[in-house]
């Protein structure tokens, strides 16, 4: 086949951006020849990220439609169409092969404008409940990466292909780093660690629970890395200072979550798809604390898909600030119950999801050459 040449569009967040990085670079190990160009929203994290990660990218002028009532959804329409002109011209341009979407505000017109030519198409869901745009998606694509089982209740079951998540690597190759991870954070390697994570942003309720709790953890006898994104850093830092809870290492943004994994014996998380498929690969007892603030409660969905085989705890967001605490010492204090957790959520690792994702796009774009 000659080098296919291959379009991938979402982004928005993390969640999608990474993801799509992930499956491009697994193509780029099957195909070194292969062609990308990636389309992303102006103004998002995609136009940064994409091309630190050495890929080219163009932008759309869109946005989501806001579910509350905003003067912003006056504009939708108009950035709809806008962007459904734009990504015909990119497309006929770049003279696609396999159209791919990975969720967010460009995939949409991207891929609704790819089907519509006759480009096979493909679309990744990350969660266990879809968004609304790959739901619509689902009608025109020939084919459907999935996560996690049952998804036929929102995709044709003929279209899906389970494959897990695709991470990036580096993240989760831990092994043997934890010497240096502990040199990296300035902590101590032989001490219990718990690791909190709240994306880059930073999550409310799981940052207020920590601060309450910053006495009963100092005397606790473990430490903690507490990751609280960059809307939390201002007030965790006057939490912590004069130094009084030296086991606490607070930083705004982790930027090796390698070491941060290698260090962790428990971890405190958001339940984000791509969150929850690197715990599962890292393999480590996890406390969920699903963000209220996201479409259809799929964060909530995606830790029950965990909690429901004994692979994780939930703690409701509304109930952290007091249940947090309690939930922490439970199982930093429980060696038994970590190993039976770790031990479960490894049996929902996709070490490989970023390869089958990518050799099911060059089965596509075979299709396109034809």
């Amino acid at each position: 086949m000659q080098s296919p040449r291959i379009i991938i569009s979402g982004g928005g967040t993390g969640g999608h951006v990474f993801p799509a990085i992930a499956i491009a670079d697994a193509l780029r190990q099957l195909r070194p020849d292969a062609e990308f160009l990636f389309v992303g929203a102006e103004g998002k994290l995609e136009m940064d990220r994409v091309p630190a990660a050495g890929y080219k990218i163009e932008g759309l002028n869109i946005a989501g439609f806001q579910r509350s009532l905003s003067a912003k959804n006056l504009l939708f329409p108009f950035k709809l169409f806008s962007s459904l002109l734009k990504a015909s011209s990119i497309i006929k341009r770049f003279g696609a092969d396999v159209a791919v979407g990975v969720g967010g505000y460009a995939s949409g017109p991207l891929l609704r404008v790819a089907a519509s030519r006759g480009i096979p198409s493909l679309i990744q869901e990350q969660n266990s409940f879809p968004g609304v745009t790959n739901r619509l998606l689902s009608r025109k694509v020939r084919t459907i990466c999935v996560a996690y089982e049952g998804m036929e209740r929102w995709f044709p079951a003929e279209k899906i292909v389970f494959t897990g998540n695709p991470v990036r690597k580096a993240v989760t190759e831990i092994k043997g780093k934890k010497a240096e991870a502990a040199a990296h954070f300035g902590l101590d390697a032989d001490m219990p660690t718990l690791l909190v994570i709240g994306g880059s942003l930073g999550a409310r309720t799981i940052n207020q629970s920590i601060e309450r709790a910053l006495d009963h953890i100092e005397a606790s006898g473990y430490q903690v890395i507490w990751q609280t994104g960059k809307n939390y850093d201002e007030q965790a830092k006057e939490a912590l200072a004069g130094g009084k809870y030296p086991r606490v290492k607070q930083l705004a943004f982790i930027d090796r979550m390698d070491f941060a994994y290698a260090m962790a014996d428990a971890v405190v998380s958001r339940a984000g798809a791509i969150s929850v498929s690197e715990l599962c690969l890292a393999a480590k007892p996890c406390i969920f604390v699903p963000s209220p603030n996201v479409a259809e409660d799929h964060q909530t969905k995606n830790a029950m898909a965990l909690t429901e085989k004994d692979a994780a705890v939930l703690v409701k967001d509304a109930d952290a600030r007091e249940a947090l605490p309690e939930a922490i010492d439970e199982l930093m204090n429980d060696a038994a119950l970590r190993s039976r957790l770790s031990a479960n959520i490894l049996k929902m690792a996709r070490a490989d999801a970023a390869l089958d994702i990518a050799k099911e796009v060059l089965k596509l774009a075979e299709e396109g050459k034809k």
